[in-house]
C-alpha cells in the first residue's frame, strides 16, 4: 500500500505543482509585456492566472497523499518529514496569499482605464521565486531524506 501511496504522492506533485511552477513563473514577464503594451497580453495572463488557481486547488492532493503515505511508512516524526510538511504549508501560504492576489491585482490593474501598475511585476516574481524555492527544498527533503534508514 506504502508503494500504490507514494506513486500517487509524486504524481500528483509532478500534475499539480509543475504547472503552477511554470505558469507562476511565466506570468511576470508576461505582465510587463502587457504594461507595456496596453490592450496585448491580457488574455494569456489571464490563462496563466486560470493555471495557478485550477492547479492550486489540485495540489491539494499532494500534502493528502503526502501524508497518507507518511502515515504508511510510520515515518511521521522523521525530521525531514516534519520540515517538508511546514515548508509545504509555506509554499501554499506564499502561493494563496501573495502569488494569486498578486496576479489578480496586476489583472485588475490592466482592466482599468488608463491601465496603472499597482504592484510591481517585480514583486510578483519575487513570491513566484520564494514559492518555487519551497517546493525544491521540499524535493530534496523528499529525495535525500536526512536521516533516513533506506540508504538514500
Amino acid at each position: 500500500m506504502s508503494k500504490v501511496l507514494l506513486i500517487l504522492h509524486v504524481l500528483a506533485a509532478v500534475i499539480a505543482i509543475g504547472p503552477v511552477t511554470v505558469a507562476a513563473s511565466m506570468f511576470p514577464a508576461a505582465a510587463r509585456r502587457a504594461f507595456a503594451e496596453p490592450g496585448s497580453g491580457l488574455s494569456v495572463l489571464r490563462a496563466l492566472h486560470r493555471i495557478c488557481r485550477v492547479y492550486a486547488v489540485v495540489g491539494i492532493a499532494v500534502p493528502f497523499f503526502g501524508l497518507a503515505t507518511a502515515g504508511s511508512m510510520r515515518v511521521f516524526g522523521d525530521a525531514w518529514v516534519i520540515v517538508s510538511i511546514v515548508l509545504t504549508a509555506a509554499a501554499a501560504g506564499v502561493l494563496a496569499a501573495l502569488v494569486l492576489p498578486g496576479q489578480k491585482a496586476m489583472l485588475a490593474a490592466l482592466d482599468a482605464e488608463p491601465p496603472s501598475e499597482p504592484l510591481t511585476a517585480g514583486r510578483v516574481a519575487m513570491y513566484t521565486g520564494m514559492f518555487n524555492l519551497l517546493w525544491a527544498v521540499v524535493t530534496i527533503l523528499m529525495i535525500v531524506r536526512p536521516g533516513s534508514t533506506t540508504g538514500a
